[in-house]
């Protein structure tokens, strides 16, 4: 957990020595100096939920007051802090233990010397909420102490016989990574910085509407199967993003976000109810997590309507697009067959899709679909067409049509949270263009470019067997609309990022979440270019559902400006299920630090937490781990012209 610095606004200066004495050899208050003794330069306050067995607790530190001898820390529920508040006498740093989930602490620490008193510092908040960063702690999952031949579906035996149980550990610190300096630079100079920008991301959602009879659940069903086809997980999709919701909504208490964004992938196979869930979810709607006929929506947990929390009306959020936004199952073009499935009673009839170059016009298997009748959400209708005496059916549902890239990006209009189209305007939706930019901060010189970079719904296949529209990819528009973009804010002199859904130069070339071999430009010609940008400081993805950072170096050993960093983040679906946070800030050496630190959903209290075990199960059933928590502080160097201008960027704090 990183912890919350405020600089107080107090002069720095130093105590008068008090050394005047009365003829006993004793203080003589009449012949004291006429000076002050002044209160802590600056007061750190942090707890974000820290779990103990008394409670909550907080941590108040500080720095030492010259002539100081005691300090005394004064706290109370409600602002205006003021000496005739509780009080102790403490030293730093003090732990403030016992407190309450969901209560604000506020403090203030003054100094004394043998005379005096000081006055109260800055005061400052600590807002006790049941969050917690992974770099305070992070999930356990608990070993299995007798493995059992266990089915994805078989919920309702999971803890019994261990399978998804938790604890916690400690946390995972941040490592200072010096990938893209020069060989020559020392860390330890850089003692200052200025917040520059503050934000979250989160991606691959996969917001799945589990009772849909066109999604590919068979292909998943066994534990040879894949868990993106199922996984015990998805019957709680809109709950675990509830979760992260209200996760960060804590966090913004503590540090306010400049901005929040979704790097793709907020439907699971680009269904409209899947997409409204999403956006009603961080909108604070009340939400009904069922389809058709909303079998059980009077019964079990999984399937009835609940309130959402919503995102914190002050945090602007913003949205990419996934290649499963608008493409089925992420992996093919819609096509009638599947469109006619999608809101239609009869269960979709695929073949074996990983081993065949017909996509979804191949037969041979139903995919199935939960029956929300039931109380741990068995799958139905699945298996080989030979084994049903006819087509397996549901209740049809007209809010489960799919969605191309126009409609897709139109129903971000329709939203209550802010900005309205959350980065789509009525022009770009128009042209089906979902590519966008926009400057978080007024002042701040920073500019993000929001890439499409999921391939074309016209795209052919290059005729290998399997899933074959899953790659990135960029065709002519959308290179020439990019490289207008970077060189627009290396002109104007401003820090850039690229937030985009699948990630760059992390996979093999051609492989299935690879750069596709098809796209207008390859993928070692477009790092070639992005690393002739000084100010490219990361590109920021999802796609793979991992926690991964990689740095790419300059090409030029004495220009380590010309590097950048590939940020990933993981899935709210399988574990992990994280968000990320940056915290962007100027250092006093002119070079910048990004903060990179995961987050996990807040699940206490809510059918989140099911979710949470549930997906911890599907991993050990499936045996498919994501990566750990990976919390970073990313430096990265600035041209000679940048350094010039953001050091007029405000004024050096202390840290």
């Amino acid at each position: 957990m990183k912890k919350m610095m405020l600089f107080l606004l107090s002069c720095l200066c130093f105590s008068c020595a008090v050394n005047a004495v009365s003829v006993a050899g004793l203080p003589d208050a009449a012949k004291k100096p006429k000076c002050l003794i002044y209160p802590p330069l600056h007061v750190e306050v942090s707890g974000y939920g820290l779990i103990t067995s008394t409670g909550a607790q907080t941590t108040v530190s500080w720095a030492s007051s010259p002539g100081a001898r005691t300090y005394t820390v004064y706290w109370s529920k409600t602002k205006g802090v003021t000496k005739k508040s509780n009080h102790i006498k403490a030293v730093s740093p003090y732990i403030h233990s016992g407190l309450v989930y969901g209560q604000a602490y506020y403090y203030r620490v003054s100094a004394s010397d043998d005379f005096k008193e000081s006055e109260l510092s800055r005061q400052e908040v600590s807002s006790i909420a049941k969050v917690s960063t992974t770099v305070r702690r992070q999930i356990a999952p608990s070993a299995i102490s007798i493995p059992t031949a266990l089915r994805p579906f078989d919920i309702s035996s999971f803890s019994a016989c261990g399978y998804g149980l938790w604890s916690y550990k400690p946390g995972v610190p941040y490592t200072k990574r010096l990938d893209l300096m020069s060989s020559t630079y020392v860390s330890t100079a850089a003692r200052n910085s200025v917040p520059l920008l503050h934000f979250f991301a989160m991606t691959d959602i996969h917001i799945t509407d589990k009772e849909s009879p066109a999604e590919a659940m068979f292909f998943g069903l066994t534990s040879s199967g894949i868990i993106s086809a199922y996984s015990p997980a998805m019957l709680y999709t809109t709950h675990m993003l509830d979760g992260a919701v209200r996760a960060i909504n804590g966090l913004h208490k503590e540090k306010p976000f400049d901005f929040g964004i979704s790097l793709g992938d907020a439907a699971n196979s680009t269904q409209y109810n899947e997409l409204r869930w999403f956006i009603d979810v961080l909108d604070g709607k009340v939400i009904e997590p069922s389809s058709g006929k909303h079998a059980g929506a009077d019964k079990w947990g999984y399937q009835k309507p609940y309130k959402a929390a919503g995102l914190d009306r002050q945090i602007p959020w913003y949205s990419t697009l996934g290649n499963h936004d608008h493409f089925w199952m992420g992996s093919f073009p819609r096509s009638s067959k599947t469109r006619s499935a999608a809101i239609g009673s009869k269960v979709l009839n695929i073949g074996d899709i990983f081993n065949s170059t017909l996509g979804t016009a191949s037969t041979g298997y139903y995919m199935g679909a939960v029956d929300g009748r039931t109380e741990f959400g068995t799958p139905a209708g699945a298996g080989p067409v030979e084994m049903f005496a006819s087509t397996p059916t549901v209740v049809a549902d007209a809010n489960r049509r799919e969605l191309n890239r126009t409609e897709w990006m139109n129903e971000f209009r329709i939203t209550s949270s802010s900005p309205t189209g959350h980065g789509f305007s009525t022009e770009t939706i128009k042209a089906g263009f979902a590519c966008y930019t926009f400057r978080p901060k007024e002042k701040a010189p920073v500019k993000v470019i929001v890439l499409d970079d999921t391939q074309a719904d016209s795209d052919p296949s290059d005729g290998r067997e399997g899933p074959d529209w899953g790659h990135g990819s960029l065709d002519k528009t959308r290179y020439d609309w990019l490289v207008k973009q970077l060189d627009d804010g290396q002109k104007a002199g401003v820090l850039m990022i690229i937030a985009a859904h699948i990630p760059i130069g992390v996979s093999e070339p051609g492989s299935p979440e690879g750069w596709s071999p098809l796209a207008y430009v390859t993928e070692s010609a477009l790092l070639a270019k992005l690393k002739t940008y000084p100010n490219l400081l990361m590109w920021i993805a999802g796609h793979r559902h991992l926690n991964t950072i990689t740095p790419m170096p300059s090409p030029d050993p004495n220009r380590p400006e010309l590097g950048f960093w590939v940020v990933e983040t993981s899935s709210l679906r399988e574990f992990p299920q994280e968000i990320r946070t940056f915290n962007i800030e100027r250092n006093s050496d002119d070079t910048v630090s990004i903060y990179v630190t995961n987050v996990d959903p807040i699940v206490d209290d809510s059918l989140a937490a099911v979710g949470r075990a549930n997906a911890i199960a599907a991993s050990q059933i499936f045996n498919d781990w994501r990566t750990s928590p990976s919390n970073a502080e990313l430096l990265k160097q600035l041209s000679p012209d940048m350094q010039s201008k953001i050091r007029n960027y405000a004024n050096p704090r202390i840290r």
